[in-house]
């Protein structure tokens, strides 16, 4: 672990990523996968290692997992089966503090996403399963008060806006007219935080990610309660 209480990324990361999305191929991998482990891969463990103690004690049922698969950091090999782009890489690192509860991508979980491109911190649930998605509809039609006041609260929308896909007509059961329908008609319930490429290369990139987190608190155990996990 390098000194001090925050870790970050570094440019030899981002100039990694470059070079493989001009080069994603398997032999140009091969041949680099050494700079691979050290650029971007140690990198990213070292930052989901340095965000265990403080994630445990932002939201406790969240988990930090530096390890190589199978933990937070997101696997650099893409699933090409289903999809027409067939290059075999992820030119970006992707990391996910998933809900101790969860299965996948779908469940709640907090994310961190560097590409030389595009730096964001989302939280949230992309894409949840129909019964969560159920859960969640249901409970902002039925708390509406809570659901605005985690929604415009003042400190998370200093650091979120609410992205994701939207329904162009109303889910079945819910009129179109109903006070909360613009967020029930949400397919997903994710805020990002768009930064910059600056921003995750400054020493205390991690303490930018902590408060951003900290913040998303309300909206987080409002989606957990939904969805019946604890917060």
């Amino acid at each position: 672990m390098p000194a001090g209480r925050y870790a970050s990324f570094t440019p030899e990361s981002v100039v990694f990523l470059t070079e493989l999305k001009n080069n994603n191929n398997r032999d140009w991998f091969n041949e680099n996968k050494k700079r691979y482990e050290e650029q971007v891969l140690d990198v990213a463990l070292r930052f989901i290692h340095s965000m265990q103690e403080p994630l445990a004690d932002i939201a406790p049922h969240f988990t930090a997992i530096p390890k190589r698969m199978g933990g937070s950091l997101m696997r650099v090999y893409r699933d090409t089966r289903f999809s027409k782009n067939k290059t075999p890489y992820k030119t970006n690192i992707g990391i996910q503090f998933r809900h101790e509860q969860a299965r996948d991508v779908h469940a709640p979980g907090y994310y961190v996403h560097i590409d030389p491109e595009q730096i964001f911190l989302g939280a949230g649930m992309w894409r949840p399963a129909p019964d969560a998605l159920k859960g969640i509809r249901e409970r902002i039609s039925d708390k509406p008060v809570e659901w605005e006041r985690v929604r415009d609260d003042k400190g998370f929308k200093r650091h979120f806006k609410l992205g994701g896909e939207v329904l162009t007509r109303p889910p079945r059961g819910y009129a179109k007219d109903h006070p909360q329908i613009d967020d029930i008609k949400r397919k997903d319930f994710i805020a990002i935080q768009n930064l910059s490429l600056e921003d995750a290369l400054k020493p205390r990139f991690q303490q930018k990610v902590e408060t951003a987190f900290r913040a998303a608190n309300p909206y987080m155990a409002f989606l957990c309660k939904a969805v019946n996990v604890p917060f």
